[in-house]
């Protein structure tokens, strides 16, 4: 890791970024670290869709797993919550971000990608984010599939230089990638 790579983290806000893939433990791992924090706010980052029974059966199991003094903020409009929250946040999950402006320009896209990683950097408080982890099997035959994909990856990737501590959740366990990883040189 470069000396300059060093600097940055440690005039940041203190994030936490736990990334895996689907059903590798990630939320369960993020909820886990914030036990102990005090008047955190959960953001749900999804549309609501009360027809999609398993979508809601997934919903019901994090709400259970939750502890009961925890603030929920249903949403899909981050950058406007990172606005007006100032507490510890445990985002869940960046990926409705992505798909939020799944539809946008590149341009539009990369401006508020740049504005969210300047929202996350001007946090005082500490701040969770759980991300998904795609793209290491097959390539989407969709248009959709493949945009999602390469923001997703390349959001993640922006958020792991500016946090100070992440995690790969894979399979039920845990990895701090930052202890046995170097930066890949750009």
């Amino acid at each position: 890791m470069k000396p300059k790579n060093l600097t940055i983290r440690n005039r940041i806000s203190h994030i936490i970024f736990i990334t895996g893939g689907t059903k590798s433990g990630k939320s369960e791992f993020a909820e886990y670290l914030a036990k102990d924090v005090k008047k955190i706010s959960y953001v749900a980052l999804s549309e609501k869709n009360i027809n999609d029974k398993e979508w809601q059966e997934k919903i019901n199991l994090h709400r259970k797993r939750r502890p009961n003094d925890w603030k929920l903020i249903e949403t899909t409009d981050l950058l406007n919550t990172l606005t007006k929250e100032e507490g510890p946040l445990l985002i869940d999950s960046i990926g409705g971000f992505v798909m939020e402006s799944i539809k946008k320009e590149h341009n539009e896209w990369s401006t508020k990608m740049n504005l969210l990683i300047s929202l996350l950097m001007k946090r005082k408080s500490i701040t969770f984010i759980v991300g998904e982890q795609v793209g290491w099997s097959l390539v989407s035959e969709y248009k959709i599939g493949n945009t999602y994909i390469e923001r997703i990856g390349e959001l993640q990737k922006r958020i792991t230089k500016i946090s100070k501590d992440n995690w790969l959740a894979i399979n039920g366990r845990a990895i701090k990638i930052d202890q046995i990883s170097i930066d890949i040189p750009t």
